[in-house]
């Protein structure tokens, strides 16, 4: 190893170090023992250019054990991404970029917020997927202007995950070339050797999965880690996984390969002992030579050059190829779904009752023809979920032209892609299964939530109208959970026209993802539904003056709450019916047009949903009542169902007048 390049890696490993130890928190086992990985990748494989972190056609870089940040940060602080030695020294602090595991949007040159084992790898998976999906849509001869690969570095934490498993099985069943996973393979976790409760043979699992398998002996030999991250990319049909035998805290003589050495800091005298096994011949903490600084922008100037032949190539492109520059215009406009909202064919109204999934899988159908980037797929159950994209042909190793994604029955992973392809940029992507497993699906919704990215979650078969598959497959607590996660929108329409605006919302989100909650039994158009869904709750059905009581519901509910008003005028009540399809979109609305739906003196009122009333409280108050489900389900049709449990117009009728 030159020199320069042994200073240049030792400078990851004291850098990290010293913010770790001044945090007196952090996980230095990683950034040390892959210090040499880091900086092999990054300088001599990886195109990448620090002047511009956004350029489209970069590869990508997924650190999926999120734990071992501070390797991330110095690398983005050496090659010049704009991260100060300040931004190290205060790790893991109140308003640092530097936060304890990465977040995307907030320290840039992070691709992903990573920190929850096998997540990255996932998400890795769906940046690679939308590299193949957008070279194939983009890409003309002796123009590959989407042409670039995605690294991914985890370690045996991430590969005991099953949500990695998931993810390879269909990367490499769909031939990602593209992705290459670096493996830190130190054999030590938490509680001490893998032993304990990994033994598998991972090479063998990734090479059934269909990857090809490197080995790297040494994770200090800048030779053989460049040699095997090459021949993974001359491997052309196959993703690549390369294990690099590293040692967990390497070069700190009392915790170099113990378990230690994983989450915590090494101490001062341990961090005096690494400086003198490296022979860092600076005592000054962070301290840094100008030397090592000089070759990280040399690099850094080099690597810009291959942006700058990109642009001069896309220039020459967008003349030969004008329709496909206004293509790629469109891709990468965030605003252009706007445009849906003057569009009479996205909103046209539909006469007959029709369940919201199979409205919502004909709004995707509009949507396809009218967003041409848009993405998406199922758990396997796109002829339940309805979201078939009829003319969009199938995603495969054969086609990656296809729109329709076809997940496997793997919801973990599914959802973690989602977030991987919306992180790439340039394309609108959807994901779907039953409502009932989104509890398979809520720790990478926390992601897409946290990271602020618009991907949509279409989830069918809603409610106890599931009927005769049974508890097991009614959802009764999730709609109440995904509404207590921050930055979530959750649209349970009732009809047509609030299914076109959930998806319409969602489509518009920039930042905010979506859940579509949706129907397996048929629901009759309400005549007052409009684009006021917008607005997250409006009133759908209204009396003359002030109501005697308010009843609120959303999706299947809303019907019955409108036939028991029907029921309850008869009887010389006024009642007030409010549709609340989106409870997150209502709560962000101005204190005015909140009183104007639901005044504060109005103080009967009562909320009706086959699902739990937890939540409904913010809405009905102390003397309000809710008409609601807070316990499992049962095997039996639907419509029985709803009569037993009390969802039918009389009974809710009979809850109002208890109210008087």
């Amino acid at each position: 190893m030159k020199r320069i390049d042994e200073l240049s890696v030792n400078s990851i490993r004291i850098l990290s170090a010293d913010a770790i130890q001044k945090a007196n928190s952090g996980h230095p086992g990683l950034p040390l023992g892959c210090a040499a990985i880091g900086y092999e990748l990054w300088a001599n494989h990886m195109k990448h250019n620090p002047a511009d972190p956004k350029w489209a056609n970069r590869d990508r870089f997924v650190l999926s054990g999120g734990h071992g940040s501070m390797l991330l940060y110095s690398l983005l602080h050496l090659f010049g991404y704009g991260l100060t030695k300040e931004d190290l020294m205060n790790f893991r602090q109140w308003g640092a970029k530097t936060a304890g595991h990465p977040e995307y949007g907030h320290t840039v040159g992070v691709e992903a917020t990573t920190g929850p084992l096998g997540q990255g790898m996932a998400m890795a998976v769906g940046m690679a997927m939308a590299e193949a999906h957008l070279a194939s849509t983009f890409n003309k001869e002796g123009f590959p202007v989407v042409d670039h690969y995605t690294y991914v570095l985890g370690g045996d934490g991430c590969m005991m995950e099953g949500i990695s498993s998931e993810a390879f099985s269909l990367a490499g069943t769909l031939g990602l070339s593209k992705l290459i996973v670096l493996y830190d393979s130190n054999r030590i976790s938490i509680e001490g050797s893998t032993d304990l409760a990994f033994r598998e043979n991972v090479q063998e699992r990734m090479a059934s999965f269909g990857f090809q398998t490197i080995t790297v002996e040494d994770g200090n030999d800048l030779t053989a880690i460049g040699a095997a991250i090459e021949a993974a990319k001359a491997d052309t049909t196959r993703p690549s996984f390369i294990t690099i035998r590293t040692e967990i805290g390497y070069g700190c003589p009392a915790k170099q390969g113990t378990a230690s050495a994983h989450g915590e800091p090494l101490g001062e005298e341990n961090v005096k002992a690494l400086r003198e096994n490296l022979q860092w011949p600076y005592d000054e903490a962070f301290f840094v030579p100008d030397e090592v600084y000089r070759n990280y922008a040399d690099i850094a100037s080099e690597k810009a050059k291959a942006e700058d032949e990109w642009k001069k190539m896309f220039e020459a492109y967008t003349v030969q190829y004008p329709d496909m520059a206004a293509l790629w215009n469109r891709y990468h406009d965030a605003d252009d779904a706007k445009k849906l909202w003057d569009d009479a064919e996205f909103w046209a109204e539909q006469e007959k009752a029709e369940a919201t999934r199979s409205l919502s899988g004909k709004t995707i159908n509009v949507l396809a023809g009218k967003l041409p980037n848009l993405f998406g797929g199922s758990a396997d159950l796109a002829p339940s979920n309805k979201t078939n994209m009829k003319d969009g042909g199938d995603f495969s190793k054969e086609n990656y032209a296809g729109r329709n994604i076809h997940f496997g029955i793997r919801e973990q992973a599914m959802a973690a892609i989602g977030n991987g392809i919306m992180l790439h940029g340039g394309l609108k992507a959807y994901v779907s299964t039953f409502f009932v497993f989104s509890d398979y699906c809520k720790p990478m919704m926390r992601l897409s939530a946290l990271m602020g990215l618009p991907l949509t979650y279409v989830y069918t078969h809603d409610s106890i109208g599931v009927g005769e598959d049974g508890p097991t497959h009614e959802p009764i607590e999730q709609l109440a959970g995904l509404r207590a996660m921050p930055n979530l929108n959750v649209f349970r329409p009732c009809d047509a026209t609030e299914t076109q605006a959930a998806w319409y919302s969602a489509m518009t989100s920039t930042s905010t993802p979506t859940a579509l909650v949706l129907s397996r039994q048929n629901l009759a158009p309400m005549p007052g539904s409009s684009k006021e869904a917008l607005k997250g709750g409006y009133i759908i059905d209204d009396c003359a003056g002030t109501p005697d009581a308010i009843l609120l519901a959303s999706g299947s509910e809303v019907g019955c709450a409108v036939e028991a008003k029907k029921i309850l005028e008869a009887e010389g009540k006024k009642i007030r019916v409010v549709s609340m399809p989106c409870t997150e979109l209502f709560d962000s609305q101005s204190a005015e047009y909140k009183e104007s739906v639901l005044p504060n003196a109005v103080r009967r009122r009562v909320a009706v949903e086959a699902l739990s009333s937890f939540g409904w409280g913010n809405y009905v108050g102390l003397d309000g009542k809710t008409v609601t489900i807070d316990h499992f389900g049962a095997s039996a049709p639907g419509k029985v169902l709803f009569e037993k449990f009390g969802f039918t117009a009389e009974h809710v009728a009979e809850t109002v007048r208890s109210l008087f």
